[in-house]
């Protein structure tokens, strides 16, 4: 292994090439996120509320609730609620 300036270069470039190949395939991933959006919009869903809802689920119980009780008293500080 060269060192070069006391870094080692052959494990520096193997991180280097590692987040180049994971940056691609996250370019790819987001461009078939991106076409499922595109099919969903294209049957008629609405592509804004899908995202939403992914973010949802992705929250465990309680911080979605916390999140609901906070969004609804917003709501009724600013007379938005029934």
């Amino acid at each position: 292994m060269s060192d070069v300036g006391g870094v080692a270069a052959d494990r520096l470039k193997s991180f280097i090439e590692r987040i180049e190949r994971l940056e691609e395939e996250k370019a790819g991933l987001t461009s078939d996120i991106r076409e499922v959006y595109s099919e969903a919009k294209a049957a008629g869903f609405d592509t804004k509320i899908m995202r939403q809802v992914v973010r949802l689920r992705k929250m465990d119980q309680s911080d979605r609730e916390e999140q609901e009780t906070v969004l609804e008293v917003y709501k009724q500080a600013l007379g938005m609620s029934e």
